[in-house]
């Protein structure tokens, strides 16, 4: 069962952006993770990761979440969501 601690912000982006909470434990689990060298991590689905989900979620669900699948969280060294939102660029990895 996922319990990752969430911030107010990461909660109310969540809420604002329309990302539906189903899709955290999901970028946790089959999401890659990209380092930014000051101590938080962004996790997000590649397309090597949308295709394990396809493999596991059933498809009418991963339909629901479809538009939901350009997600990304940031989470802080200890593990806690610090923002969610939407990628509309690549993500850089280092």
């Amino acid at each position: 069962m996922f319990h990752a601690s969430m911030t107010h912000h990461a909660m109310k982006r969540m809420q604002q952006r329309g990302i539906p909470e189903r899709v955290l434990p999901l970028l946790f689990e089959y999401g890659e993770e990209a380092y930014d060298h000051r101590g938080t991590a962004t996790l997000y689905f590649t397309k090597r990761s949308r295709q394990r989900l396809a493999s596991i979620v059933p498809r009418d669900e991963l339909k629901r979440l479809s538009n939901a699948l350009n997600a990304y969280v940031v989470v802080d060294q200890d593990g806690a969501v610090v923002t969610v939102g939407h990628r509309t660029q690549r993500i850089n990895h280092d």
